[in-house]
């Protein structure tokens, strides 16, 4: 990595640089799911829970679908990074 862009990410506030550490991967994750599902699965075909057809273009479903599965990547990124960085808990002194 070159020296600017080293010390461009060391300005960026630490909630920018967990920002980036989430939206990025869960991004790309985002993308591949989207195609490994969308590869098997027809738009078209997809209902709502109660039987009825989605009525949303191809493209509506494509969008939300992909939309989804970002918004869910990045929360368990998201709890994973927040669970990584919690502090050690001082052990309890044995009498």
């Amino acid at each position: 990595m070159s020296h600017e862009l080293e010390d461009r990410v060391e300005q960026l506030p630490r909630a920018g640089r967990w920002a980036l550490a989430i939206a990025w991967p869960s991004f790309l994750m985002a993308a591949l799911l989207e195609v490994l599902i969308f590869a098997l699965i027809d738009p078209a075909d997809l209902a709502w829970l109660g039987g009825g057809p989605l009525d949303l273009s191809r493209q509506a479903v494509y969008t939300l679908g992909f939309l989804l599965f970002w918004l869910i990547i990045s929360l368990a990124a998201g709890l994973s990074l927040l669970l990584a960085c919690l502090p050690d808990l001082p052990k309890k002194a044995r009498p």
